[in-house]
C-alpha cells in the first residue's frame, strides 16, 4: 500500500516541495493551507504529472480546527508534516500575539488533537534554528534555547510544548530545524529570488546591516529528502539538524549571485539598518543526520543558484507582477 501523508502548510515553500517530493515517490497526499492554492509557478508539484495522488483543502489552523480533524481522521494518516507557521523574524515585532496565536497557541490545540490518532506512525514537526539564537561555534540539537524575537520565542515555546507531549503521551513526534533553505518556486521576498528577480528588472534590494550576518544555504529538494527520512527512520522525540557545512555571509551570497548573473553589485543592493533582534550566526550540526537517518546534502550552492535563476527567467513574465515585499496575513 502507498504511504499517506498529511502535510499541513502544503501552500508553503518547503510544503510543496514535500509534496511533489513524495507525490514522485507514489505517495498519497493530503494538502491543507488557510490560503487557496497560489499561481502554478509556486507550486512543484503541479509542474509535471506523479504516479502518487493529491487532494488539498483550504482550512485555518486559526479558525477551522474541528474541519481540519475531520478530514485528517477520514484521510487515516500514516504521517502527518506540518509546515504551518507564521514565519518572518523582523516583522513579529509588529504584532506579536498573531504569532503566538499561530505558533503556539493553535498548535498546541492541534497537538492534543492529533495525538489521539490511531492510525498515525510519526508526527514530523518542522521547527527553526532561531530558537537557539546567535551561537558560537557548531550548534547540536541539544543547544539550549535562547530565542531573540518574537517568532523565535512563540516556535521554542511550541517546541517545549511537543517535548512534555512525547513525554506524557508517547507523542511520536520528530523534529526538524533546516538552515537557510532556498529553491525554484521560493517566496520572493526570500534573499536569493528577490536579489535574482531584482536584478532582472533593475532594482535594488535592500541590504540590512551590510549582510555582516552569516548563513548556511540549503537545497529545498535535500531539505525535503531529509523530512522524509525523518518521517519514516525518525526516532520519536529527537530532533534532527538539516544543513549544508559550508556557510556565506549575506553579503557574500549576493555578490555571488550578482557575479554569476553578470550585473554590478553596487547598482543592485542598498544598505539598510540592521533588524532588531537578528542572529548573527548559527552553524549547525548534522551528524544525527547523516548517521541515524542516512541523509546527505547533495545540491551545491552555485547549482542551486543557478536553478533558481531558471525558475525565474522561464517565469519571468508572471513573477515580474508579482508583490517583491512580504504581505502580513493575519
Amino acid at each position: 500500500m502507498s504511504e499517506r501523508y498529511a502535510v499541513i502548510g502544503s501552500n508553503s515553500f518547503s510544503g510543496s516541495h514535500f509534496v511533489n517530493h513524495v507525490l514522485q515517490r507514489g505517495a498519497d497526499v493530503l494538502g491543507i493551507s488557510r490560503s487557496a492554492e497560489p499561481n502554478a509557478v509556486y507550486l512543484p508539484y503541479r509542474w509535471r504529472d506523479s504516479p502518487g495522488t493529491f487532494s488539498f483543502h483550504r482550512l485555518d489552523l486559526n479558525h477551522d480546527l474541528p474541519a481540519m480533524m475531520q478530514v485528517i481522521e477520514r484521510f487515516r494518516p500514516d504521517y502527518i508534516i506540518n509546515f504551518a507557521a507564521q514565519g518572518m523574524v523582523a516583522q513579529s515585532w509588529d504584532c506579536p500575539t498573531h504569532w503566538f496565536q499561530t505558533n503556539t497557541v493553535a498548535q498546541v490545540a492541534l497537538h492534543d488533537e492529533v495525538r489521539k490518532l490511531p492510525s498515525l506512525k510519526k508526527y514530523v514537526h518542522i521547527g527553526t534554528p532561531e530558537v537557539y539564537g546567535t551561537c558560537e561555534g557548531t550548534v547540536t540539537e541539544n543547544q539550549p534555547f535562547r530565542p531573540s524575537t518574537p517568532y523565535a520565542v512563540s516556535r521554542a515555546a511550541c517546541d517545549m510544548s511537543l517535548r512534555t507531549f512525547q513525554q506524557n503521551y508517547g507523542f511520536p513526534v520528530v523534529t526538524t530545524r533546516a538552515a537557510n533553505v532556498y529553491g525554484p518556486g521560493q517566496q520572493l521576498y526570500r534573499i536569493i529570488p528577490r536579489t535574482i528577480l531584482s536584478a532582472r528588472l533593475g532594482k535594488k534590494i535592500p541590504l540590512h546591516g551590510g549582510g555582516v550576518s552569516v548563513r548556511s544555504f540549503i537545497h529545498i529538494r535535500d531539505v525535503v529528502e531529509g523530512t522524509r527520512l525523518a518521517a519514516v527512520s525518525g526516532e520519536p522525540g529527537k530532533c534532527f539538524h538539516l544543513a549544508t557545512s559550508s556557510s556565506v555571509s549575506i553579503r557574500q551570497l549576493v555578490e555571488r549571485i550578482c557575479n554569476r548573473m553578470g550585473v554590478s553589485f553596487e547598482e543592485t543592493v542598498d544598505v539598510a539598518a540592521e533588524r532588531p533582534g537578528k542572529d548573527h550566526a548559527y552553524r549547525l550540526d548534522t551528524a544525527k543526520a547523516r548517521t541515524t537517518l542516512g541523509w546527505s546534502d547533495t545540491v551545491t550552492l552555485d547549482e542551486g543558484i543557478d536553478e533558481t535563476l531558471a525558475w525565474v527567467d522561464e517565469h519571468l513574465d508572471v513573477l515580474k507582477n508579482e508583490p517583491l515585499d512580504y504581505v502580513h496575513k493575519p
